[in-house]
Parts: C-alpha cells; sequence; structure tokens
C-alpha cells in the first residue's frame, strides 16, 4: 500500500444526476485516519442521517454494514490514494430528509480530536470525523 500524502482536500466524483462538481470533499487528515482505519476493518463507508446528538455527525462503518435505501441519497464517491484497489472506494451517503436541508452546500470532511460515536469506527482512536459545510450557488 503506497502512502501517498496530500496536500489539499480530496474531492469526490459526483454522483447525483446531473451535476458535474464535487458535493463532499475529504481533508487530508481525514484521508489518513482513513487510510488506518480500512487496514483494520477493510472497505469503508459515510452516511451522515441529521438529527440531535451523534446523528449530526457523519458515520464511518465498514461499507455494506449499514444499510441504504430510497430514503438515503449517494452524494458522493471517492477512490482513496495509498489504498489497495479492492478497498479503495468509499461512498458518501446522507439521509434524504437531511440532503433536503443541505442541498445548497458543500460539506468537507475532517478530523478533530475526541471521541467519536461508538458506532463509528474511529471511536476508539481518540480522534472523530466532523463536517465543514459552506454554501454553493
Amino acid at each position: 500500500m503506497s502512502e501517498q500524502a496530500l496536500d489539499r482536500p480530496l474531492d469526490s466524483q459526483p454522483t447525483l444526476d446531473g451535476e458535474t462538481e464535487s458535493r463532499v470533499a475529504l481533508t487530508p487528515a481525514a484521508v489518513e485516519l482513513l487510510r488506518e482505519l480500512i487496514g483494520q476493518h477493510g472497505q469503508l463507508m459515510f452516511h451522515q442521517s441529521g438529527g440531535c446528538c451523534d446523528g449530526s455527525s457523519p458515520m464511518c462503518y465498514p461499507a455494506g454494514e449499514f444499510l441504504t435505501s430510497d430514503a438515503d441519497v449517494l452524494l458522493g464517491r471517492f477512490t482513496l490514494p495509498g489504498v489497495d484497489a479492492e478497498q479503495a472506494e468509499l461512498e458518501f451517503w446522507m439521509s434524504a430528509e437531511q440532503f433536503r436541508y443541505w442541498k445548497h452546500t458543500h460539506l468537507t470532511v475532517d478530523v478533530v480530536k475526541g471521541r467519536g460515536s461508538g458506532f463509528s469506527v474511529e471511536s476508539p482512536t481518540g480522534q472523530r470525523f466532523l463536517i465543514r459545510s459552506r454554501l454553493v450557488g
């Protein structure tokens, strides 16, 4: 596994019909933590549900462990550099209800010190994922 360093956020490939711009990005720190977590858990995915408490944080799961449905929107798909090809794809999902509120934002997944949710795979690392957002036109 090659350990390529990123010097800027990694944009997702657009997945929504008619869109050509990324809606989600990963900071270099998020990519670094994801590489470590993939080594422990295999291929991963994100789901952003909205709501209170930990529901407002992006949750990271082994791919397929969180079942998505028509009630969810696939906002972006990443190919993580420095990860074996069969584990490099990472999808970012959001509940459709939450997307109605956030449809005019670009999201960036970052990492900060602190304890994440007990359900998200980064929880034991002493770091947690968080969303930074900015309005888009």
